[in-house]
């Protein structure tokens, strides 16, 4: 069973940065690919972005190419969301995912989850 533990989250100004990491346990991390995934207000959970089990390959949602990174220390067991250039539309609750298969897009491709850390972005 893998536990995953979210932190980073917190309160900033519209065009600040914020880093979110993910730090996990209970299981061999290196063969866990991994996302990052988020919920806003009566939203639905949607994909932000994902990383392969050695880092060599990154997935970013349209809404945040260019502004977040995905990255993850397999020697610590982390994974990290670097976010830039945060909007108001950023605000959301932001969710670690493991053990990513197929379409790392999705939910459903993922076993595992953590409790989530919320990320408010003021205008």
């Amino acid at each position: 069973q893998v536990q995953l533990v979210e932190s980073g989250g917190g309160l900033v100004q519209a065009g600040g940065s914020l880093r979110l990491s993910c730090a996990a346990s209970g299981g061999t991390f290196s063969t866990l690919a991994m996302g990052w995934f988020r919920q806003g207000s009566g939203k639905e959970r949607e994909f932000v972005a994902a990383i392969s089990r050695g880092g060599s390959s990154t997935y970013y949602s349209d809404s945040v190419k260019g502004r977040f990174t995905i990255s993850r220390d397999n020697a610590k067991n982390t994974v990290t969301l670097q976010m830039n250039s945060l909007k108001p539309e950023d605000t959301a609750v932001y969710y670690c995912a493991a053990n990513g298969k197929s379409n790392y897009r999705i939910t459903s491709a993922y076993n595992y989850w953590g409790q989530g850390t919320q990320v408010t972005v003021s205008s």
